[in-house]
């Protein structure tokens, strides 16, 4: 009896691994074994997309100029000796600026006044001469030559009259020039001349100062030739319904739109670009001649595309594409072809159709094929999650 039990609890330790591995084994892969989980739908907000016509748009970079840059030059030579105004100032026009010496110019004033005087005189002895001898030439008491003569002195007399009467009227001009006015309104530039500076009429010694007349003002910018290709007839004219803006440096948008004064009809062939010109009103001058500008251009309008945020489109080697819902629930690659950006938004041309649920957020747990579920609308105000922030 003793051996019998002996026999049974002395099974060979290899029998009993083998054992507990199939039991183990029997576990695993029997009837009772639970089947692998399936991933849950990867929750994700759309867009539904709609065709639309948008405006064609571009940002390019102007620079701002006075509508009426003046040089302010001397018309006659003499020593500076007054400045009226302050540099920088704005000045009206007709506001005196500059005086030059009075004196020279009063004393020539002074001497044509007196050689018009004296030939008032002589034109009017003249007259009186010719006046005696006409009765007298009738009379055939004097010859027909005398009286001949004395006509001829008078008109000569009346000549040199005129003569003197334009040096009188020249005088009196070069002493009005002396005194430099504003020939426009605008702001003044820097003084080129010190006071007692001897001022000249040449090219070199004549200038005194620049104004800039700064309202309205102008703004210069141009359109390479790829933008105008997105224009309806290519080019841009001056009669074209163009809506013209400037955005300012800190990036606030000017409040007044321009109007377009120039169109170039040619090509620039050295940049392949249109010059183009536009108007702006500059009431309280923020708009400064030689700065820099962004021009907002918006000319004509694209029809039957279709508008999805920035950050559904995804750009890979070859091309673009974007995720969509389809009849299944699952997400759809559709390479799509991109225009322009309207602010925040991403305009496509093709590749999409109406009513397309375009995937807009958790674009790192999509692929093809991937189950999808649409999330509930976002509340108003609250924005739409990057394409690489992860789910939460």
């Amino acid at each position: 009896m003793k051996r019998s039990l002996s026999a049974v609890v002395s099974y060979p330790p290899v029998l009993v691994a083998l054992a507990c591995l199939l039991g183990a084994c029997g576990k695993e892969g029997g009837v009772g074994a639970a089947a692998p989980s399936t991933p849950p739908p990867v929750q994700v907000h759309v867009v539904k997309v709609e065709p639309k016509s948008v405006p064609i748009t571009f940002d390019v970079v102007g620079q701002v100029e006075g509508s009426k840059q003046v040089e302010v030059r001397a018309r006659v030579s003499g020593i500076l000796v007054k400045q009226f105004y302050r540099e920088g100032d704005p000045v009206a026009e007709g506001a005196p600026l500059f005086e030059i010496d009075r004196a020279p110019f009063e004393v020539a004033l002074a001497q044509a006044k007196g050689q018009l005087a004296q030939a008032a005189a002589q034109a009017a002895q003249a007259q009186r001469e010719e006046t005696r001898l006409k009765p007298l030439v009738a009379d055939r008491a004097v010859s027909r030559k005398e009286y001949d003569d004395a006509t001829s002195t008078r008109q000569l007399a009346e000549a040199s009259m005129q003569q003197a009467n334009a040096a009188v009227r020249q005088a009196e001009l070069n002493l009005s020039y002396t005194r430099v006015a504003a020939p426009v309104a605008g702001i003044s530039g820097r003084a080129e001349h010190s006071l007692g500076t001897l001022i000249t009429t040449d090219a070199n010694g004549s200038l005194l100062t620049t104004i800039n007349q700064l309202s309205p003002i102008w703004v210069r910018f141009s359109l390479a030739q790829s933008d105008l290709a997105k224009l309806p007839g290519g080019r841009v004219a001056r009669s074209s319904p163009v809506d013209v803006q400037v955005v300012l440096g800190d990036g606030s948008v000017y409040p007044l739109k321009g109007r377009l004064n120039f169109a170039a009809t040619a090509i620039d062939s050295r940049l392949g670009t249109q010059q183009l010109r536009a108007e702006f009103d500059n009431p309280r001058q923020p708009l400064l001649p030689g700065q820099f500008v962004t021009v907002r251009v918006t000319a004509g309008q694209r029809d039957n595309v279709f508008v999805v945020p920035q950050a559904a489109v995804i750009q890979t080697e070859k091309d673009y594409l974007v995720f969509a819902i389809d009849g299944d629930g699952n997400a759809q690659a559709k390479p799509v072809k991109t225009g322009d950006w309207i602010g925040s938004d991403w305009t496509i041309t093709s590749g999409l159709t109406a009513g397309d649920r375009v995937i807009v957020d958790n674009l790192l747990k999509i692929r093809p094929g991937v189950p999808v579920t649409e999330a509930p609308p976002q509340p108003a105000g609250a924005s739409t999650p990057s394409a690489n922030a992860p789910a939460k």
